[in-house]
């Protein structure tokens, strides 16, 4: 069995000291996907650097404190590549992904469009410039996991308020159609809905009043696949009993076996 996490940290030495690092141990996970790292490669502990048992792989922004992603794969890949080739986002650490002997995995941030316009148009810039990124990465041959925050909220059931957000980024129609292309005519698969079909299954909450208590959230959280690993998928989770970041963990266990550097 493979077990795969995905989770934005808000900040990597800020979960990190919520003990998020502890919990992640005993879940005995084979590769964790990261988001919002909020720091340099330098200014991770080494702790977590040289975690027992991972090895670790980050794409940091040019800017400090800002974006970045990270791997952590107890399986030792047969490469590991950084960015996808935009220079204007990864310059803004969005992408690292380790190639195994059969399959890809990705820890992926999509930027958020909710700060200004400006931001909503790289935000579209960002999803047609990965969409052909995607497609040559698939033409590889291999199953692939997408794993990361990707900033939108599917459908209805994904969002607990999604009448009062249908003109607000997250949750505005260009964005929705981008992932049902991407899921009824790409053939990807959203592995977690795939296995749970419940309502009020949310992975990040406003941090404003209390939302989160009341679970008034999104699931803006994904593990994205190619449909020979979807059809692997036994079970999936998220843990919301613990905080460590305004986001939560989610994970999905696969019958399948991964072979990495001998």
């Amino acid at each position: 069995m493979l077990r795969v996490m995905t989770f934005n940290a808000n900040g990597v030495r800020s979960a990190w000291q919520k003990g998020f690092f502890d919990w992640f141990r005993d879940m005995d996970a084979d590769l964790l996907c990261m988001q919002e790292l909020k720091a340099q490669s330098s200014d991770i502990p080494v702790e977590l650097t040289n975690l027992p048992g991972y090895e670790s792989y980050f794409h940091c922004a040019k800017k400090r404190g800002y974006s970045g992603c990270g791997i952590w794969t107890r399986i030792p890949p047969l490469d590991v590549r950084f960015g996808f080739g935009n220079a204007e986002f990864d310059a803004e650490g969005r992408w690292v992904e380790v190639e195994f002997d059969e399959l890809i995995v990705v820890s992926g941030y999509f930027p958020s469009g909710s700060s200004s316009e400006e931001r909503q148009l790289a935000k579209y810039r960002f999803l047609n410039s990965i969409w052909k990124y995607l497609s040559d990465l698939k033409g590889l041959g291999k199953e692939i996991i997408v794993c990361g925050d990707v900033n939108i909220a599917h459908k209805n059931i994904d969002i607990k308020n999604w009448k009062g957000n249908l003109k607000h980024s997250g949750f505005l129609p260009e964005e929705r159609a981008w992932l049902t292309r991407l899921f009824d005519e790409s053939g990807w698969v959203d592995v977690f809905r795939r296995l749970d079909p419940r309502p009020d299954r949310f992975t990040w909450w406003s941090q404003r009043g209390q939302a989160r208590a009341k679970n008034v959230g999104w699931r803006i959280d994904y593990e994205i696949s190619t449909p020979g690993i979807a059809a692997a998928a036994l079970a999936t989770d998220i843990y919301t009993a613990e905080k460590f970041s305004d986001h939560a963990p989610l994970w999905v266990d696969y019958a399948c076996e991964v072979k990495g550097e001998k």
